[in-house]
């Protein structure tokens, strides 16, 4: 089986902090710069898998640093490199503490809740007799705040703006942002023979500008059906075939785990790490249209410290 990364402890010059997130290690130069590993860690649930996925963090890296460049037309955003497959560095922005979330489609969490009664959706009043995975006459947005630790729990948009989280001026803002990324995001899949079914993006503030962070149209940021098959299977009732984190999510249910007091988190073997692997690498290309070239991963940690040095010291 192929090495994953699932950890680092790199010090680099002029490094004030570091923070590990549940995916991405974020280094902290000068307080002017930001350098974010994706290593191959997964999360699910608020909670990080036991086992690392093999090329998932060059996956996630290099579709993400791809949608930064084929979206910096119409919403700034912190990418300055990519000086190695699995690392972006970026400007040092000031993040807000929501995550903008939209969807095109009834689906995932947002399906669960609607199954169980809920028609007002972070302010979105959904009208009754909806099924699963049907398409939303517009996109709505969903936001939800970015907890430190646990779950993020879902916000409307005055509840964000009555408890100080973001600006009315800066909300506004990065709605417009939102919708104009996802109908970028949704022509480019299309053009691909995908369905951006939904996704989340993160902003921040640098200079008195919003600015678009973090990943962008990424499996784990985002989930994606096949558009082939997809009016069919609906009017069947069937599950649509899709790309996403949400199938590891359903092996996890099927097995019992939803993060809930007393759930056991199953066995990740190194043949079901490898087949999600495999998924990331299938939505690589099927998203981006180019063949995935692995990169050498003898020594992950080492090739990774020695690209990001020779960046920093070239800048």
């Amino acid at each position: 089986m192929s090495k994953a990364l699932t950890g680092t402890e790199f010090s680099f010059k002029g490094q004030k902090s570091v923070y590990h997130g549940k995916v991405r290690d974020v280094y902290n130069i000068n307080d002017d710069i930001l350098v974010m590993v994706a290593t191959d860690r997964i999360s699910a649930f608020d909670v990080i898998l036991p086992k690392g996925i093999p090329f998932k963090g060059q996956v996630l890296n290099q579709i993400a640093a791809g949608f930064l460049d084929a979206t910096a037309d119409i919403v700034p955003n912190w990418k300055l490199a990519t000086p190695d497959p699995m690392v972006t560095v970026g400007m040092k922005c000031e993040g807000f503490r929501v995550e903008m979330i939209i969807r095109g489609y009834l689906t995932g969490s947002a399906w669960r809740d609607y199954r169980d009664g809920c028609r007002n959706l972070c302010g979105n009043i959904l009208p009754d007799g909806m099924k699963e995975n049907q398409k939303f006459e517009e996109p709505i947005i969903t936001p939800t705040t970015k907890a430190e630790e646990g779950h993020d729990e879902n916000i409307s948009k005055e509840e964000i703006i009555a408890q100080g989280l973001v600006s009315r001026e800066d909300y506004e803002v990065m709605e417009q942002y939102t919708r104009a990324l996802f109908r970028r995001g949704t022509e480019i899949a299309a053009d691909k023979g995908l369905i951006l079914v939904d996704t989340k993006y993160e902003f921040g503030k640098r200079d008195g500008k919003v600015i678009l962070i973090d990943e962008i149209h990424t499996p784990d940021s985002s989930r994606y059906f096949y558009a082939n098959g997809y009016e069919e299977k609906f009017a069947k009732g069937e599950p649509q075939r899709q790309l996403s984190k949400e199938f590891v999510r359903q092996w996890l249910i099927e097995h019992n785990f939803m993060n809930r007091p007393g759930d056991v988190m199953p066995e990740i073997t190194d043949e079901y790490a490898t087949s999600v692997s495999d998924r990331y690498i299938e939505l690589y290309e099927h998203i981006t249209g180019s063949k995935f070239i692995k990169a050498e991963c003898s020594d992950l940690a080492g090739r990774i410290e020695r690209n990001i040095c020779n960046w920093l010291e070239a800048k």
